[in-house]
Parts: structure tokens; sequence; C-alpha cells
């Protein structure tokens, strides 16, 4: 009851109090400062996720802090020493990240510093420092410092 409610409640906010009050109550392994958060559900191990400053998270992104396929394998093997244990892991986010929407990240991952992930991508592995990645899975497909310079230009050219 207490978890649907505090959902609930985190959907009535807007991504920057959202972001400032789950820093507040310390609901992360750690959070910078100047975050944006436009999800409102950040899984089942949400201290497994650690993010830097300047970090802006779109919507409907999942962050997936465990793998829980041996509850199946045990199952299957029908003995109480079955060998198959749960795998959860940190996904830690650096600084001046955009992440976009409907994006999924995995357990054992790590983002770099000033780094755009594209919108529906699948982040399965760590992402270097000053890169924009996409796709499924994520891979580099530019320079963070090209993407940022032609956002300048275009914004300049519309003026």
């Amino acid at each position: 009851m207490f978890r649907k409610l505090f959902l609930v409640m985190l959907m009535l906010m807007n991504g920057d109090r959202r972001a400032s009050y789950l820093k507040r109550i310390g609901y992360f392994g750690a959070q910078g400062d100047n975050c944006y958060f436009q999800p409102y559900n950040f899984g089942t191990e949400p201290k497994l996720i650690y993010f830097g400053n300047n970090v802006n998270v779109a919507s409907q992104v999942m962050f997936i802090n465990h793998d829980i396929t041996y509850a199946l394998f045990n199952k299957m093997e029908k003995n109480s020493n079955s060998p198959y244990k749960k795998r959860i892991g940190k996904i830690v986010i650096g600084n001046n990240v955009f992440i976009g929407a409907r994006t999924t990240i995995l357990y054992d991952v790590k983002i770099g510093n000033n780094v755009i992930i594209g919108a529906g991508s699948l982040v399965n592995k760590d992402i270097p420092d000053g890169c924009v990645a996409a796709g499924v899975p994520a891979k580099v497909v530019g320079s963070f410092q090209n993407y940022k310079d032609r956002m300048l230009q275009l914004s300049i050219d519309q003026h």
C-alpha cells in the first residue's frame, strides 16, 4: 500500500521536484545536483542506482538492477540445492548525462560523463565519457561535443 501511495505522489510532481524530493529522502545510492527525472518508478533496488550531477532522464526509462532467471532454473531443477543465484548489480551514471525516452539500462553498467543516450536504447554495457550512444544494444554513434556544437548552431540559426 505504501509503495502505491509513494508512486502516486511521485507521479503528481514535475521532473525537477521529483528529483529534488528523491534526493532529500536519500532514495538512491547517490544523487548529484541539478537532476531532472521524468520517470517516477526506478525499479525495486533504487539504492543500487548512482546519479552524478546534471542528469536528465526522459519518460519511461527503465532501470533494471537484477536478473531473476535463477528462479526459473531453480524450479526446473526441482531440488533445494539448486546452484542458481539471483544476480544484482549497480547502475552508475556520470555527470552531464541525458537519457532518452524508453531507454532500458541493465545492471552492472556505468555511463560516463558528458553522454547522451538516444531514445529507445538498450544499455547493456558501459558507455564511455564524451559520446552519444544509441540502439539495441546501445553503441557509440557520435561525439558529445559535436552534438552540443550542432545544437548550439541550430539555436543560433533559429534566431
